[in-house]
C-alpha cells in the first residue's frame, strides 16, 4: 500500500473491482460488520440467533397503528408524503422533550435534530467533530455501529475499560493524559451509560458527574448514547449525564428499541451551535427525515398509553433476561463468567483461556446457535475470549435450549484447546462472524 492509495495488482493477478483506484482514502476503514456479516445464515429458522439486537415488538397495538396510519394520509396525506425539513416536524422536537423530562433533562425543542435512526446522528457527529487521525475515547468493549462510523472518518479510538460499574474514572483519566502525552488530539468521548450494549452494564451514578469533570478538564466533548435508557427492569430511570452538562454533552436518542425500529426515527440533542451544523449535516445526508415516519411516531405518542406500552416492553425482556441468566447458570461449563444486566438487551459473556470466540463460531452456527464475537466490539483486535448474547428477541423456551446447545459447542472447544492448544491457532473453515443487525 502507497499513501493514500492502494497498490496495483500484482502482473498476472486480475483486479476485480475496476474502481479501485478511483476510492477516497478514508474507505479503507469500511469494512463488513461482524454483527452483520452471517445475518442470512443466523436468521435461518432452525438456528438460535442470540446476535443480532431486534426488539421483540409482539406487543405493539398493530391494529390501533394500523388506524392511526390511515387516518394520517386520510387527514395529513399531503404534508406527511411531501419533504419536509432537515430540522424535524416541531410538534415531535416537543414531544421528544417531554420523553427527555424522564431523565432530568430541560432542553428546548429548537435544540432538538430528528434523524434517520440515532445512527444517522451518531455519523453526522462524527463527521462534524473528527478530522483524520483524531482521536474518539470510546469504553471498551463498544457498540459496533459506532466503531464503524470512526473508521470510516478515519478516526482513531481508545478504548478504557469497564467493570460492573461502569466506564472506570480513574482508567479515563489516565487515557486522557497519556493520548495528550502523546499528541495525539482527543475529540470526544463517546459513551452508552445506560444498559450498555454490548456490555449490559450501567455507569454508577456517583461515577456520573466525576466522569462528566474528567472531559472538561481536559476540553473533551462527551457524546451520550441512550438507546435503552427507559428500559430498566425495575422501571428506575437513570440521570441523564446531559442533565448535569448540558453546554458539554451531545445526547443522542431513539425510538428504536421504544417503539418501532423500522421507522427509522432518532434524534439529537446538542448544544445549539451544534445544532447549527446538525441541521445542515443532515440537509447534505439526506435533505429531510421522512415526515410521514415522524408524523407516525408522533401521533402514536399523542394518542396512546406509551409509557404503559414501554412497561410491557419491560416486562417481555425482563423474562428473557431471567431466561438467560437462569440457562447460563445451568448451562455453561466452569471457567465462564458474564455479567447481570438490569435492563437493555444484552449479556455480555467471557469463556476460559484458549478459547476464541470468533474461531468457534462457525461450529456454533453448525450446531445451529448463533452469537455475536467480542472481537467486533473492539478496534484494536481485543475481545477474543468474549461474546455479546442477545436476549431480546427468541422467546424463554429458544433462549434456554440456545444456551443449551452454545454450551455444548463450548465445552467441546475447551476439550480441543486442552489437546491441541489454542483454537485460534487452527485452520478455520466457513463463515467467521455473526448475524443479525448493527442496533
Amino acid at each position: 500500500m502507497t499513501e493514500n492509495r492502494p497498490s496495483k495488482p500484482h502482473s498476472g493477478r486480475q483486479n476485480l473491482d475496476p474502481h479501485l483506484e478511483r476510492y477516497a482514502a478514508r474507505t479503507a476503514g469500511m469494512t463488513a460488520s461482524e454483527i452483520r456479516a452471517l445475518f442470512a445464515v443466523a436468521s435461518r429458522p432452525e438456528v438460535v440467533s442470540l446476535a443480532g439486537g431486534m426488539p421483540n415488538l409482539a406487543a405493539l397495538p398493530l391494529d390501533t397503528l394500523s388506524t392511526q396510519v390511515a387516518e394520517i394520509i386520510a387527514e395529513d396525506g399531503l404534508v406527511a408524503l411531501q419533504y419536509g425539513s432537515a430540522h424535524g416536524i416541531p410538534v415531535l422536537r416537543e414531544q421528544i422533550c417531554e420523553i427527555m423530562a424522564l431523565e432530568g433533562i430541560k432542553a428546548h425543542p429548537d435544540d432538538v435534530v430528528v434523524t434517520v435512526g440515532s445512527q444517522m446522528g451518531l455519523d453526522m457527529v462524527t463527521r462534524l467533530f473528527c478530522d483524520p487521525g483524531d482521536v474518539v475515547i470510546a469504553e471498551g468493549p463498544s457498540y459496533v455501529g459506532a466503531l464503524g462510523s470512526f473508521a470510516a472518518y478515519q478516526a482513531q479510538v481508545v478504548h478504557v475499560a469497564m467493570d460492573e460499574n461502569g466506564l472506570v474514572p480513574e482508567l479515563l483519566r489516565e487515557a486522557l493524559a497519556q493520548t495528550e502525552k502523546a499528541g495525539r488530539r482527543v475529540k470526544f468521548l463517546y459513551t452508552i451509560p445506560n444498559f450498555h450494549n454490548p456490555a449490559g452494564v450501567t455507569l454508577a451514578v456517583e461515577r456520573r458527574a466525576e466522569i462528566l469533570e474528567i472531559c472538561r478538564d481536559h476540553g473533551v466533548l462527551v457524546v451520550e448514547d441512550n438507546p435503552y435508557g427507559l428500559l430498566g427492569f425495575d422501571g428506575q430511570t437513570y440521570p441523564a449525564l446531559r442533565s448535569t452538562d448540558p453546554d458539554n454533552v451531545v445526547y443522542l436518542g431513539s425510538f428504536s428499541k421504544t417503539f418501532a425500529s423500522g421507522l427509522r426515527v432518532g434524534w439529537v440533542l446538542a448544544p445549539h451551535a451544534v445544532r447549527e451544523k446538525l441541521v445542515l449535516a443532515a440537509e447534505s445526508a439526506t435533505l429531510c427525515p421522512p415526515t410521514f415516519n415522524q408524523m407516525i411516531v408522533s401521533r402514536y405518542l399523542a394518542t396512546h398509553d406509551w409509557k404503559g406500552q414501554i412497561k410491557k416492553f419491560r416486562e417481555n425482556y425482563r423474562e428473557r433476561r431471567d431466561a438467560i441468566l437462569s440457562a447460563l447458570d445451568q448451562y455453561l461449563p466452569p471457567g465462564c463468567s458474564w455479567t447481570k444486566p438490569d435492563g437493555g438487551f444484552y449479556v455480555w459473556v467471557t469463556v476460559p483461556e484458549g478459547v476464541d470466540t470468533k474461531a468457534m463460531l462457525p461450529r456454533a452456527v453448525t450446531a445451529r446457535v448463533a452469537y455475536a464475537s467480542g472481537t467486533g466490539f473492539y478496534a484494536d483486535g481485543f475481545g477474543s475470549r468474549q461474546m455479546r448474547l442477545s436476549y431480546c428477541y427468541p422467546t424463554p423456551e429458544r433462549i434456554r435450549e440456545g444456551v443449551r446447545r452454545l454450551a455444548a459447542v463450548l465445552e467441546s472447544e475447551m476439550d480441543l484447546a486442552r489437546t491441541f492448544g489454542n483454537v485460534s491457532a487452527r485452520q478455520i473453515q466457513g463463515p467467521q462472524n455473526p448475524s443479525p443487525d448493527t442496533v
